[in-house]
């Protein structure tokens, strides 16, 4: 049975909320349950896409309370953790409250940067209920711009650069691409079959050291340290560790301090892969 909601504003920090507006009860209409339900869902979907493809908490929930408010609620109470999402949407004196767990966490900032598009559609006035699910279910279904074989040829191209750039010979520049691409060839494979996170970034920088720590002790030119540092850079937790800082400057701090610990968690298994790979070939010195 549908109950009154307690004032939402009374709940939470006004300068947390600034920029977003509650709509009066007496400005729109109340939505019927199903419409409610439906807003809801759509929210949360969107709101779903963000999270797991490298959006920061902040983003998260002004992309989710504009959508929910922009198609007839008058306010959404949200709550985002990391690896879920709590809405209560409210419309006259019918609210309703639901979860959604977000099961994999990446970085697409393409996807991230067309839901954020998909709010200002929705703010206009140009697409309804209808037609935003159709563009969120596009959005979910859509494939990589570009090849797997561009990505691999990119990332190590962009490995060997900054090698170049840290003063490698072309001898080790040549060892840092095919150190890159081949690790990054291996992270496809590992991360189409499912395989844990962390333990991926174990492989693929052992992959990566081995191919350089083999260069060093063939004497493939003579800045091949260079190489073994640079080979791993595919690996760096960027993002993560931007989120981390933006949600803990914004008050965010379970979903900041959570993506701060999963950044150093991924640095730690990079220097293990590489540890590994250093003992083995025996080369030390890095």
């Amino acid at each position: 049975m549908p109950s009154r909601p307690l004032d939402s504003a009374s709940q939470v920090d006004p300068e947390r909320l600034a920029g977003y507006e509650r709509a009066p009860a007496d400005v729109k209409p109340q939505l019927s349950y199903e419409a409610l339900r439906d807003i809801i869902d759509l929210s949360l979907w969107a709101g779903q896409l963000l999270l797991q493809h490298g959006a920061d908490t902040q983003m998260v929930e002004e992309t989710i309370h504009r959508l929910g408010t922009a198609l007839g609620c008058n306010w959404l109470d949200i709550l985002v953790s990391p690896n879920a999402l709590v809405i209560t949407a409210h419309s006259g004196i019918e609210f309703r409250t639901k979860v959604r767990r977000v099961v994999s966490l990446g970085v697409n900032m393409a996807i991230v940067t067309e839901v954020s598009r998909l709010r200002l559609r929705v703010e206009s006035g140009e697409l309804d209920r209808v037609g935003l699910r159709a563009e969120l279910k596009r959005i979910s279904e859509s494939r990589s711009h570009y090849n797997r074989w561009v990505v691999v040829g990119m990332v190590g191209l962009a490995c060997a650069a900054f090698s170049r750039l840290s003063g490698a010979d072309w001898p080790s520049f040549s060892l840092t691409f095919l150190a890159a691409a081949t690790a990054m060839f291996v992270r496809q494979e590992l991360n189409h079959r499912q395989f844990n996170l962390f333990l991926v970034v174990v492989v693929t920088a052992f992959i990566a050291g081995a191919i350089a720590c083999l260069g060093i002790v063939l004497q493939i030119g003579a800045q091949a340290q260079v190489a073994l540092a640079s080979s791993v850079l595919l690996l760096v937790p960027g993002v993560p560790l931007i989120n981390s800082a933006e949600d803990l400057i914004k008050g965010h701090f379970v979903t900041g301090i959570v993506r701060g610990v999963t950044g150093g968690i991924i640095a730690l298994c990079i220097a293990l892969g590489l540890v590994l790979a250093m003992f083995i070939f025996g080369v030390s010195g890095l």
